[in-house]
């Protein structure tokens, strides 16, 4: 198997993304968890930038061993010795520098020639090679640099002694077959001696993975990509998708030192890190990469896992896939969740519960396994003495907090209204004046089930009456409904 290097640069290109800033602590507890993760080469910083880049540099550098830690420079002397400076506790240590070579940057942000990049970029690789052994050189905007000309400066930055040459399509710009002409241009035109081509794509127009994987096929032997694909604009290539596209296709004969395992955990850890969510989409460690909602989908997932999946969710550190249980489930899923759960059904009965299930699921998203277990024990205990039969509250702000409640004692309706400081005291004051009995509430716990605004939520509450304790417990989309039910739930454990 061929060796493809993993060059993360997480905390250089992704910390670019305005609001996403690290600092120094922050960005060495994400270093540790990539090289636990596997990763060949991590790019810590642009220490001339600033002086927080530089502590940062130095402290990674001080702290991760097994990778090899970059910096990044222009093609400019003091950059690099600035990084040089900032990398000398570094195990092992990369500069990384290097400058436009498109004629956009050519012409219109360095007013220069092609003859005279060429120099630029070769003066850069020698001088930085004084400092250290391995020097990477980029060709900014190689996505739009001409191939006969980038061969050039390939060839010149080589000679100057670089070690790795990195191809960024800097715009997100490239289709795929164009990039991966690319680094197959420079293999069949480059004497590369010992260095290898390295992809760097932006997501611009969605083609980043598909750009490097390509890239990849074609020759490049290290791909430089970011967690959560974060990055400027749109983003860079993200680490996980091309990782787990390269695990997925052993064909290719090309493998890296990914623990993959670690993929899930360290998302999720950059994601809070850098308040950068995840979007639920997002290939491999989306919250819905491994879900299925469709009952068509889950019913061939339940029946064999590769109809729909082409990865282990165990793979990338998720325990499991998710079927998740909405309104267009069917029953195969919900009866296969339920045995999960330990609970044996038969056919009448799951034809019962469906139909609860089903009113349940139009009323929210989606159910999980709290719900489930809800809906199963609720059916209605018909020798309650006490029951809602009706309940009304208005509230909000500068009108009082009033609530209609009936109640269905013995068989017999008892209507009254009372005012509170909320919705839900106001409510249970109502019960109150009904019952006429003096009951002191001493705990009461409201719990959402999962996030988002159409919760199921639970309410648990305990009822002192006459000096003992009652428990009283409910569950409902409305919380108001759900604390009323659970306090006339501890009544009812009591004889009035």
């Amino acid at each position: 198997m061929d060796k493809l290097f993993i060059f993360d640069t997480t905390l250089r290109d992704g910390e670019q993304v305005p609001g996403c800033q690290l600092n120094t602590i922050e960005k060495i507890e994400i270093a540790k968890v990539l090289e636990e993760l596997g990763v060949d080469v991590i790019e810590a910083g642009f220490p001339i930038s600033s002086p927080g880049d530089f502590t940062s540099v130095e402290a990674i550098s001080k702290t991760v061993t097994k990778p090899t830690i970059c910096a990044l420079t222009r093609a400019v002397e003091k950059d690099i010795e600035v990084a040089a400076e900032a990398l000398k506790y570094a195990k092992k240590k990369r500069i990384h520098t290097g400058i436009g070579t498109s004629d956009f940057h050519i012409k219109y942000k360095f007013n220069s020639t092609r003859e005279e990049i060429i120099k630029r970029a070769v003066a850069a690789t020698t001088y930085a090679k004084k400092f250290v052994e391995d020097v990477e050189f980029y060709a900014e905007d190689a996505g739009r640099t001409d191939n006969e000309y980038l061969a050039q400066v390939v060839q010149a930055v080589v000679n100057a002694g670089a070690t790795v040459i990195n191809i960024p399509d800097t715009t997100g710009y490239c289709l795929p077959t164009e990039y991966g002409e690319k680094i197959k241009y420079l293999i069949d035109h480059v004497d590369m001696k010992n260095a290898i081509l390295s992809t760097h794509c932006h997501q611009d127009l969605g083609m980043a993975t598909a750009n490097s994987l390509m890239g990849v096929i074609n020759g490049a032997r290290q791909v430089e990509v970011t967690i959560n694909g974060i990055g400027e604009r749109a983003g860079n290539t993200s680490l996980e998708e091309v990782v787990m596209a390269i695990k997925s296709h052993k064909e290719l004969g090309i493998d890296t030192n990914i623990n993959t395992k670690k993929l899930y955990p360290v998302s999720k850890m950059v994601s809070s890190l850098m308040n950068m969510p995840v979007q639920p989409n997002k290939a491999i460690v989306g919250r819905n990469a491994f879900a299925h909602s469709s009952g068509i989908h889950q019913d061939g997932v339940l029946k064999n896992l590769s109809t729909y999946e082409i990865i282990d969710p165990k793979e990338v550190g998720i325990d499991d896939n998710a079927i998740v249980l909405t309104a267009r489930s069917g029953r195969h899923a919900l009866k296969s969740r339920l045995n999960t759960l330990g609970i044996k059904v038969e056919a009448n009965e799951l034809a019962n519960i469906y139909e609860r299930f089903l009113e349940l699921a139009d009323k929210k998203k989606d159910i999980n396994d709290d719900d489930l277990l809800i809906l199963v024990g609720k059916e209605p205990n018909e020798s309650s003495r006490i029951k809602l039969d009706y309940l009304q509250v208005t509230s909000g702000k500068g009108i009082k907090n009033t609530a209609i409640v009936t109640l269905d004692v013995a068989g017999e309706k008892f209507t009254s209204t009372s005012f509170g400081n909320g919705p839900v005291d106001a409510a249970i004051n109502t019960v109150r004046e009904i019952l006429k009995k003096q009951m002191t509430i001493h705990e009461f716990l409201i719990q959402a089930i999962n996030k988002g605004s159409d919760n199921l939520g639970k309410v648990h509450m305990q009822v002192e009456y006459k000096g003992k304790n009652y428990y009283g417990f409910s569950a409902n989309t409305d919380i108001v409904t759900a604390s009323v039910e659970a306090y006339i739930d501890a009544i009812n454990k009591f004889t009035i």
